[in-house]
């Protein structure tokens, strides 16, 4: 009976010994992921809200005309097209 208490501690030593090279790993992987200065990203952000027009936000870019809203009804004279 002892001898499988001991297999069975060394068992659980050898689990928890590659778990934590696994997440060891998991660490590593992170740490050398590129990162972006939150500063950067913000700017970055902020300019392309700045340069593309949002349909859906009229407030910031005013009045979207029926030719140019994607979202609004299409009008093309007929109202539908049997086939």
């Amino acid at each position: 009976m002892s001898s499988s208490r001991a297999g069975g501690r060394q068992s659980m030593s050898e689990l928890k010994l590659r778990r934590l090279i696994e997440h060891n790993q998991r660490l590593r992987e992170d740490l050398a992921r590129p990162r972006v200065k939150v500063s950067e990203a913000s700017a970055s952000l902020i300019r392309y809200c700045k340069s593309t027009k949002d349909h859906l936000v009229p407030s910031v870019w005013g009045p979207v005309t029926r030719a140019e809203d994607p979202y609004g009804q299409q009008t093309s004279g007929k109202c539908c097209s049997i086939q």
